[in-house]
């Protein structure tokens, strides 16, 4: 189940929508979660991002005229190349996937795009919104840092967001909450800090930690996770208010 009591499967339900459901609510916004397929060490699975970008996606839509759209699921991991089962696109291939569907959904009426990123990795997204002004659909990227640690202030998160960086406190904690079937035994046990990794880019994850965790997801707990959740739809509201303004005025 998800926090809002939903039935889910691995990575969510895919929209059950019917065109007529949409006409019926005339969404004015869409928000699209952004996942990735890498690895998350040895007790998460490769659709983690994915996985939590739906829930965050599903949670902030509850309740609004928001057209929640199916995930994209592989996207920049080049960084965990070294560990089996990850896969990867190019940043251009995102970028013009992404643009592609702000034109497709301008196109049918709806001129808002939140980009629900479950990934720190897809870095080009943040040039996707930024050229978004000027061609008709306003975007927004989400969770932003800000968003991220008034969640993690909110949920008593430990760990510092730098040292928290994959597989750690903050993701084992969202899945330990919304798909505590996803996690499997040795979190406990799993810590890694690396701090020191100003070659990350350049050397990969593998440089850097040899389960491919970096954070300490010994600290997390379902609570967390139900609260990280609560704060990051606490946040949505500026998000969807500032674009509802927007859409008034302009009508």
């Amino acid at each position: 189940m998800t926090a809002s009591g939903h039935p889910t499967s691995a990575t969510g339900p895919l929209p059950a929508d019917t065109t007529e459901d949409v006409r019926a609510r005339r969404p004015a916004m869409a928000v699209l979660p952004i996942g990735s397929f890498e690895q998350h060490g040895a007790f998460l699975p490769l659709t983690t991002d994915t996985v939590i970008a739906c829930t965050i996606a599903r949670e902030v839509a509850a309740g609004r005229p928001v057209q929640v759209l199916p995930p994209l699921t592989v996207s920049c991991s080049h960084e965990h190349a070294d560990w089996p089962g990850t896969v990867s696109i190019s940043a251009r291939t995102l970028h013009a996937v992404v643009t592609d569907i702000a034109d497709s959904l301008h196109r049918s009426g709806i001129d808002t795009l939140i980009l629900i990123n479950g990934h720190g990795g897809n870095y080009v997204l943040r040039n996707v919104v930024q050229e978004s002004a000027g061609r008709g659909v306003r975007m927004a990227l989400f969770p932003g840092s800000a968003d991220w640690d008034a969640a993690r202030t909110r949920a008593g998160v430990e760990t510092p967001s730098h040292t928290d960086m994959h597989a750690g406190e903050v993701e084992t904690s969202i899945l330990l909450y919304a798909h505590p079937e996803l996690v499997k035994e040795g979190y406990e046990s799993a810590d890694c800090v690396a701090d020191d990794r100003k070659q990350l880019l350049t050397l990969g994850m593998s440089a850097y930690t040899e389960s491919g965790v970096i954070g300490r997801p010994s600290l997390a707990s379902a609570r967390k996770g139900r609260e990280l959740l609560a704060g990051l739809t606490e946040a949505f509201g500026e998000y969807a208010a500032l674009f509802g303004d927007r859409a008034a005025a302009d009508a």
